[in-house]
């Protein structure tokens, strides 16, 4: 459930149960295919594939379930997958914004209009809301890694970070998305563990639910967009999720 916290979108998968942490590997090998596809099999070379390792390694994905997914890839497999993006409104005009990969556009687009229907959002047209989030990329650190706060603070700054936070357990350090790959060199060359560095859709403002069936719906469309395995990622302006 991104827009938030990325540390406790990470915390949220790794709490999942066995079946839906399926899903979520299956989710990531296929965002390492499309990587693969676009940039080579080489992490060295691929900075987005290695963002990938490094986020799947932060969700327990065995070593060998990413050593199979490169190896599949960096063949004459093919990757067929379109990436496309809907947007539109959860209840009480929550904007949503959902990023799919998917071999099959009409059962993608039929499912996540269905679950907007279903749990009282419309999806609208492209343009409609993205105009509300920024861009960025957000870098998780292992708070474990970080003997001093105010250190890490000051080397994500000197790297080029623009923004940065503390969480449970964790830091977060906002780039501006160009900078992403050079932020995060720069932090592993100091000594830091990274838990993921990824591009981000921060919202300008947000938007608090009251009403507890506005609540339970948003809930619910969240959990099933979720589960498609079309469905890539969910950014949202909601501010009561956590």
């Amino acid at each position: 459930m991104s827009g938030h916290s990325k540390w406790k979108n990470i915390m949220h998968k790794k709490e999942k149960t066995d079946a839906q942490r399926a899903k979520v590997f299956t989710k990531i090998g296929k965002e390492m295919a499309i990587a693969i596809r676009d940039g080579g099999p080489d992490p060295v070379s691929n900075g987005k594939l290695a963002d990938l390792i490094t986020k799947a390694k932060s969700l327990n994905v065995p070593n060998d379930n990413i050593k199979r997914v490169i190896e599949k890839y960096s063949g004459n497999e093919a990757v067929n997958y379109d990436e496309i993006t809907y947007e539109g409104y959860g209840p009480s005009g929550v904007a949503v914004i959902v990023t799919t990969a998917t071999d099959n556009k009409n059962r993608t687009a039929g499912n996540v209009r269905h679950y907007f229907d279903k749990f009282g959002g419309n999806l609208g047209s492209s343009g409609c809301v993205s105009y509300m989030f920024t861009d960025a990329g957000v870098i998780v650190v292992d708070g474990a890694s970080v003997k001093d706060e105010d250190q890490l603070m000051e080397d994500a700054l000197e790297a080029g970070a623009s923004d940065f936070s503390a969480e449970d357990g964790a830091f977060e350090v906002t780039t501006e998305v160009n900078d992403l790959a050079a932020v995060r060199d720069a932090l592993i060359a100091k000594g830091y563990t990274i838990l993921s560095a990824e591009e981000d859709k921060i919202p300008s403002s947000y938007i608090e639910l009251t009403d507890e069936k506005d609540i339970e719906n948003m809930n619910k469309m969240l959990e099933h967009l979720e589960d498609d395995d079309d469905v890539q990622n969910v950014y949202h302006n909601w501010e009561n999720c956590d």
